[in-house]
């Protein structure tokens, strides 16, 4: 029988493929997957039961998926170029080196707060510093029981409140029923709408938000730094994520409208507050089936959502009609600062790489 053979430190580093890690399991990963699509980026199973996976629109990357805390392992020792995750895991599990580099902080999903949260029958505990009260009056007792996936964020949030004394207890699974069992006196938990915690009869403390979340964009320095496949592939998704966030918030608008040259409906437009579009309006002649003397122009305009219905307003006011509204997918700018950021968080020069 032959022994498997390993990859020396050398051969992994000559790896040429670039490995992309999102969360393996739960609504993480559905709207990670959702988010990638919206972005024009589809992600395909070879096998539904394989933890291995491909993107047909980006050659030379593999998608790996893990369990959200390895994902930030995984980038952090490099045995995964990039990773989306939580920021909550990121910060729980990243260490204390600067290997892990966060490329994007706002993917715009999956929000969420890591808090400490105890019961609703502690009425006399609503701070963080009635919190540290209570558990050197119990001191001699024992110490509080938290209970907590993030034992590091924990502890640190723990001592720099001087609550103390107290002892991280870990427990898969959902920590709420913990108190009520009396096997933890609070827990420091994620958060979405907080109703878990009022259904099992738990309050947050006033002051004992620790950190709030989303999907987070990571890679790893020394991938990005020295090999120019995995800076590539990173800035393609630098491009698409802003470009299609950028457009959640706006609409097309296009409209009709009389005049006797572009140049006097695009002075219409402009003296709207409204109407100014992401530079300006695009204007062009409508042609007639029957000749006349009126002239009538196509402007299209740029409008952020919660601005529809004024812009719409402000287009009758100038004699805009047939008015349409479409939806925007992409909106491609100039160069996305977040870009240049990582760049210079990386110390590297943009004419180097593509700029």
């Amino acid at each position: 029988m032959s022994t498997p053979m390993l990859l020396t430190e050398t051969e992994e580093n000559q790896r040429s493929v670039v490995r992309l890690a999102l969360p393996s399991k739960g609504r993480m990963e559905d709207e990670t997957v959702e988010f990638l699509q919206n972005c024009g980026l589809s992600v395909k199973k070879f096998n539904p039961r394989q933890y291995i996976a491909h993107i047909p629109e980006l050659d030379n990357l593999e998608i790996w998926f893990q369990r959200t805390a390895d994902v930030v392992r995984k980038v952090r020792d490099g045995d995964i170029d990039l990773g989306i995750v939580g920021f909550d895991k990121i910060a729980e599990y990243r260490g204390t080196d600067d290997e892990v580099v966060i490329i994007h902080d706002a993917l715009g999903y999956s929000p969420c707060y890591l808090a400490a949260a105890v019961p609703e029958a502690w009425e006399d505990v609503n701070t963080m510093a009635d919190l540290a009260r209570l558990a050197a009056e119990r001191s001699e007792t024992r110490p509080l029981r938290v209970v907590s996936k993030y034992s590091r964020l924990a502890e640190s949030f723990l001592n720099d409140h001087n609550v103390k004394p107290f002892r991280i207890l870990y427990a898969d699974g959902a920590l709420e029923a913990a108190p009520q069992m009396g096997t933890a006196d609070l827990i420091i938990d994620l958060v979405s709408t907080g109703v878990t915690l009022r259904e099992n009869r738990l309050k947050e403390l006033e002051d004992g938000v620790l950190l709030r979340s989303q999907a987070t964009f990571i890679g790893n320095r020394r991938a990005l730094t020295e090999r120019p496949e995995v800076l590539a592939i990173t800035r393609e998704f630098v491009e698409r994520f802003e470009a299609h966030l950028r457009a959640l918030d706006h609409l097309t608008v296009i409209a009709n409208m009389r005049g006797e040259s572009a140049e006097e409906v695009a002075q219409k437009v402009f003296s709207q507050p409204d109407l100014g579009g992401l530079q300006g309006p695009t204007i062009s002649n409508v042609y007639l089936r029957e000749t006349s003397d009126t002239h009538w122009f196509a402007i299209s305009i740029v409008v952020p959502k919660k601005k529809l219905y004024g812009s719409i307003r402000q287009l009758r006011q100038i004699g805009g009609s047939g008015v349409l509204v479409l939806p925007l997918r992409y909106i491609f700018e100039e160069e996305p600062p977040r870009w240049q950021q990582l760049l210079q968080t990386l110390d590297l020069t943009d004419e180097a790489h593509g700029g």
